[in-house]
């Protein structure tokens, strides 16, 4: 665990969200700068406008120096490696001034400092890159450190979900096939087939992802197992056309909520219950409705850590992008899934 974080401590200066945040706090600099009370050889629009494209070079040449630096960085100890990143920028500042100094004045611009002062202007601008870099530097480790932390709470929970999703597969179905095993032995047969390839789906689900037609493919299969379990008392209303089968999705991500509408809703019923599954299509959006009945004197569903779990791994795959939505009613209970749609041409 040591090791993974001592190479994870330093944010990637290349990615957009770090290189938005350092131009962010560029240009508060230059704003600072342009309104600085001694600014009075130019209207404080055109201070700005050069202070902002001298600044904003300058960030923009840090991050591409503690971007390529990064590796070597991340060998070093997390002290070191800070110290060494800080001495980088405020480097790297010094010279880029004293380059823009010598520009300026072999061009007669007198945009910089006045001329015999460019020591002045290259060690003032490095003085004020070495407040910035330090609390920068510190505010992205704070930052990539939490966001760590959050994604190892993430996969935390998402292999809780396929330990308790495993022993769902084998103890339920094992029951169904043993009883069908003298009396209809080629439909055991089949369900032992249906049965491996939804172990074979649920031990490779941990790290890969799958696509939708093969996640309705798996339901599909359970639901035949059921079936056989059931009989009559299963009945089913799929409405799945509109949804596109190549969309990618995290395994068995569907698969929890059918098996939680059967165990926790349809065999409950002395005369069972019809289960439906629709799916919809919308520009940017995928929606998937699972409903099916429920006793009427049914308290809060006993399926809650299970939702919630579903809801950790659609969270931890899509962000804000999807959801899951729960409606518990009087005789029926509706789960619905938004996932994103990148297909969507």
């Amino acid at each position: 665990m040591a090791e993974s974080e001592k190479h994870r401590w330093l944010p990637q200066f290349c990615s957009l969200p770090t290189l938005f945040a350092l131009m962010v706090v560029a240009e508060i600099v230059a704003l600072v700068i342009a309104m600085a009370p001694d600014r009075v050889a130019r209207s404080w629009i055109s201070e700005l406008a050069i202070a902002s494209v001298f600044v904003q070079w300058l960030a923009l040449l840090n991050a591409v120096v503690l971007c390529s630096s990064r590796e070597t960085l991340e060998r070093l100890s997390i002290r070191l490696g800070f110290f060494v990143a800080w001495a980088l920028a405020v480097v790297t500042t010094a010279l880029g001034s004293a380059v823009v100094y010598s520009m300026d004045h072999a061009l007669g611009f007198g945009l910089t400092s006045p001329p015999g002062s460019g020591w002045r202007f290259s060690l003032g601008n490095a003085a004020i890159c070495a407040l910035i870099a330090a609390a920068l530097l510190r505010y992205l480790y704070i930052r990539e450190l939490w966001q760590e932390r959050i994604r190892a709470a993430a996969k935390a929970q998402v292999d809780a979900l396929q330990a308790r999703i495993r022993p769902h597969f084998l103890f339920n179905s094992m029951n169904t096939i043993a009883s069908l095993i003298r009396k209809r032995p080629q439909d055991a047969e089949r369900a032992v087939e249906d049965l491996s390839d939804l172990f074979r789906a649920a031990l490779g689900a941990r790290e890969t992802l799958a696509t939708l037609g093969e996640e309705l493919d798996l339901i599909g299969q359970y639901l035949r197992i059921e079936g056989l379990r059931l009989g009559d008392r299963l009945r089913l209303q799929l409405e799945l056309d509109e949804l596109p089968r190549d969309l990618p999705m995290p395994a068995l991500l569907l698969q929890p909520l059918v098996e939680n509408a059967v165990y926790h809703g349809i065999q409950r019923l002395p005369e069972g219950g019809t289960l439906s599954i629709r799916g919809t299509r919308s520009p940017g959006r995928v929606e998937i409705v699972v409903n099916n009945p429920v006793p009427d004197d049914a308290a809060l569903p006993r399926n809650a850590h299970a939702l919630s779990n579903v809801r950790a791994r659609i969270e931890y795959h899509f962000g804000e992008k999807g959801a899951l939505l729960v409606q518990p009613e009087r005789g029926e209970f509706t789960v619905t899934v938004r996932l994103p749609d990148a297909t969507t041409r």
